[in-house]
This record gives C-alpha cells, structure tokens and sequence, in this order.
C-alpha cells in the first residue's frame, strides 16, 4: 500500500518560533503512544496559538492527525484538521517554508472527510465544508473529489446521485491526493457491491486480484470484497480459497477489521455456521475497539446474522464468551443472547448515523442482512495446506487492544521480552531472574486474574524466623510490590516468597500486560535480591 500519510521529515527552522514549545513538542512526541501524548501534543497547539507561534501550532496539530491516524481514534482528526485549515486561510504564506505541508493538508483534508463518513458524531455540514475546502484546492474535477462526494452520497442512500459521482470519479485523471492508487479498486469495488453489480464489482477488482497494483495490501482486501460476488455468481471454488487467503491475515490487522464483516456474512451464507461462530468468538473483542463506528455497525450485524443462523440450524446451545468492557462485565453467552446484544448494537449505530443523515439507509441496509440466507449447497473450503501463504497461527491482538488473558497472550509477551521460562503441565509459567524464580498462573473461573509468585532463591534457616517476619513485615510497609510472606518448610528451611495479583476480567491489551509481567519480574527481583543481602 502507498502512504496514506507520511510522518513528516522535520520541522523546518523557522524564526519565531518559541523555543520553548519546540522542545515541548520534542518531548511530547517521545511519549508512549496513548491519551497521555494526545493530551500533550494539543495542549501545546492550544499554547502556541495563544503565543502567536502558527509554525508550532502547526507542527503539534500536524503531529496530533498523525497519531490519530495511526493508533485509532479517526473521527477525533476532524478538530485539528479543521484548524490546521483555518490557520492556512488565515495566513496565507504560512506555508511557504514548509515544502511539502501544502500537499499534507490535502491530503489530510481527505482523512478528515472519511473520518466524518466512519462515524455519526460529525455533522454532515462539517463533512460537506471540509470536502468543499479540498474541492477548492484541487479542483472541483479533481479524482478525489468526486471519489469523496460518490462515497458521501452512497453513505445517504442517494445511489443516482452516487453513480453521478462515480462516473466522474473513474474518468479523471490520477491524483496524490486521493490515496493509495492500488486501494482505489477496492473502494469502487465495494461500491458498486453495495448496488448490486457484482459483475462490474469483480471487473474493478481485476487489477488488485491480478496483482497489477503496487499495494502491500492486496490482494487480500480485494479477496475480502469479492468474497460476496462471487459467492452470488456461483464461483463457490474462488470464493472458498478467497476466504481462507483473506482471513489469515485480516485477522491480526488491526485496520483489516473493516473487512470482517464480509469474513462472517460469506462463512454464514456459505453454509458453514460453525466456522463463522469460530471467527466471530475470535474476534468479538475487537468490536470493544473498532476502526471506526461505520466498521463496528457493520461487524455487529454480521455477527447477529450469524447467530440468527446458528439458532435456526440447531447451534442455539453453543456459548461464546464475551470479555468485559467498560461497564459490561464478561459473560458466557448463548448465541441467540448474542445475536440479540449485536443486534440492538447494529440497529443503534445504524439508528445514529440515520438521524445525522436524515435517511434510513443503513437501518434499511441492516434489515436486508438479517434476512438474507443461504442459498444451494455449502460452498466447499479449499484444505489450508492448499493455500500458498504463511501456515496460520492463533490469532493475537495488536498491541493496543484488549482481549481475554490467555497462556497465549502471557507467553507471547514473554517471548518478545526473550524471556527463558518453561510451562508445566498445569500451566503454570515458570522462569528465574537473577536471585528470582517467578510463577506465573492463570486464576478465577476463566483464567481471568493473572496471578505472579516470587520466590527468592535464599533460603534463611528456622533460627531466623523472627528476622525473616520482620524483614517482610519492613518490606510491606515500605514497598507497595510484592507482598512479601514467610513460608516455613517442613525440614524448618524458610523460604522468603510475595505475589502479586491483578484481576483482569474485562480483557487486556499485550502492552498493558508486557507492563504488568515486566513490573512482576522487576519488583521480584528487587525482593530477592534484598534477602540475599540479608546478613
């Protein structure tokens, strides 16, 4: 895939500017990425504006889009797009000095634009001037312009108005602004699926599926939308290799989860019900965090067809655990209990972007996913070994999203520490640092608290056990980590062991957890080597 944004290649020197906001920024985007640096980087737009340093201003709001962009959160670029606008209009020749920044704008003028499509909480008016602000800088018969005013009036519901636009869009000519050339396919594609013109989809599909396109996307999205089409044209052979190529890599990709709707309505109308309740288990955490609210209205209804076919075709007493989120604790649930929380999700995404349209389009479009059904036969699956990819693995969140703790999960994070540690038979992980031997176990009825012991290497011998209390007596009081205890061996050895225990019940990301084993093992090895000072 071609950048969609690129990270900008410095700041230019500029005079006037505070010297001490550009350190500011230095700082701030040396932060870890989260809520914290996001915080920083527009607390610092906001002081520069107050300063009168536009260049500053600029750098935080351009370095504010970008991790938006990159680590979720899309609709939240709308603000700083809109001001990095009026800051250009403003001034002029703010950008004079800045080679390349022009052509940044647009293109984030664009991310703005579809940003407000993903999600109900923009106003159409605010899509419409950003889209308006775009056309008067490329041109109203720029590609990408008419790319963006095809897919505004497709999300209403207006397909004449919509077809208008496409016809404009496929004849102008290329533009950087419009995006990576070899997804420009796959969005006309998905289009023209959504009209019902299968043929025309897979015929605009031909360059990605053909691998004509420089893309490091494709062809697996292109697979993804044609998963549909091809089912409805009876090319069951393409759609069944198509399904499984697809799917061993969407299902790691946290921006590949716009095209699992498509994964679970293709494995529920292809006859092969288990399979897509296999799917949507694994990947219902990610509806707590999805790309945008277009793409979580899209899963949950296929999610809710899924159940609704598990049931009529006898699965009704199949369970798929939930993981917590939120003010949701986690629950074991019956798939029509399921079915019905996505459904009422689905129906009130699809509710909230109709009242910000003034349409019932997509209320409309989640009804006719309910009623659709399988039609003929179960489409045959290719075996996995037939597909020429990577063998697959079990599936892992991205850093930033929770999921259910697992084994998995706990020796993933091990491993990317380089950690050396062996799993017994229960279980149980176990690995020495330094003076150190630390557990790790899953607790609670769905191994959901992650529970780690320390033990220290030195032992002290019975004589000592008043020293030993007070020893661990002065550590708790002083040292919030681990809980230091003595425990009296039968032959009257001590040994000197703590634990920590953190209660994970509504998921947790595998970044918050490699803090959480890294914590354990660093304030284990400080407790065991305290007690080997011990005199």
């Amino acid at each position: 895939m071609t950048a969609e944004f690129r990270p900008r290649a410095g700041r230019p020197a500029v005079a006037h500017r505070d010297p001490g906001l550009a350190a500011a920024l230095t700082d701030a985007e040396d932060l870890p990425d989260g809520e914290a640096r996001l915080a920083e980087l527009d607390r610092i737009a906001a002081r520069a504006d107050a300063l009168g340093d536009p260049h500053s201003a600029l750098d935080a709001r351009f370095a504010l889009v970008e991790a938006y962009l990159r680590h979720g959160g899309r609709w939240r670029i709308v603000e700083p797009v809109r001001r990095l606008l009026a800051a250009v209009d403003r001034t002029p020749d703010l950008l004079d000095a800045r080679p390349g920044d022009a052509e940044l704008v647009r293109r984030h003028l664009r991310h703005a634009v579809e940003a407000a499509i993903g999600t109900p909480r923009i106003g159409l008016d605010q899509a419409q001037a950003l889209l308006d602000a775009l056309a008067r800088r490329v041109g109203e018969d720029a590609g990408v312009v008419a790319q963006l005013r095809c897919r505004l009036a497709d999300h209403q519901g207006d397909e004449p108005t919509a077809r208008q636009w496409y016809d404009r869009w496929t004849t102008a000519d290329p533009d950087p602004e419009a995006g990576c050339p070899g997804c420009l396919p796959v969005r006309r594609a998905e289009l023209l699926a959504g009209w019902g013109d299968d043929r025309a989809a897979l015929d605009a599909l031909r360059p990605a599926l053909d691998a004509v396109v420089d893309c490091t996307d494709q062809p697996e999205r292109a697979l993804a939308v044609a998963l549909l089409p091809w089912l409805r044209a009876g090319a069951a052979e393409q759609a069944g290799a198509a399904h499984l190529r697809a799917y061993r890599r969407h299902r790691r990709e946290r921006t590949a989860f716009p095209y699992l709707a498509a994964q679970l309505r293709f494995c529920a109308l292809a006859g092969h019900p288990d399979r897509a309740l296999d799917i949507l288990a694994e990947q219902l955490p990610r509806l707590d965090h999805p790309y945008d609210d277009l793409s979580a209205m899209e899963f949950a209804a296929a999610g809710a067809l899924v159940c609704a076919l598990a049931v009529e075709s006898g699965r009704d007493d199949r369970r798929v655990r939930r993981p917590g989120h939120a003010d949701r604790p986690a629950a074991e649930l019956a798939v029509a209990a399921l079915g019905a929380d996505l459904l009422a999700q689905a129906n009130g995404l699809a509710g909230s972007f109709d009242a910000r349209n003034g349409t019932g389009h997509h209320t409309g479009r989640i009804a006719a996913w309910l009623a659709e059904r399988p039609v003929g036969d179960p489409v045959p699956l290719p075996a996995q070994e037939s597909v020429t990819d990577p063998a697959d693995e079990p599936f892992l969140p991205s850093a930033e999203e929770p999921t259910p703790l697992s084994l998995a999960l706990l020796t993933a994070v091990l491993d990317t520490r380089g950690d050396v540690y062996a799993v017994d038979a229960g279980g149980v992980v176990v690995g020495r640092w330094d003076e150190a031997v630390v557990q790790f176990r899953l607790l609670g009825r769905h191994g959901e608290i992650l529970h780690a012991r320390v033990v220290a290497a030195r032992r002290l011998p019975a004589g000592r056990l008043t020293e030993a209390y007070e020893f661990c007596n002065a550590w708790n009081h002083d040292r919030l980590l681990p809980k230091a205890y003595v425990h009296e061996l039968p032959g009257g050895e001590l040994v000197l062991a703590g634990d920590v225990t953190t209660d994970l019940a509504h998921g947790v990301a595998p970044a918050q957890l490699g803090i959480l084993v890294d914590a354990a093992v660093t304030t284990g090895v400080a407790y065991a080597g305290a007690v080997a000072a011990l005199p």
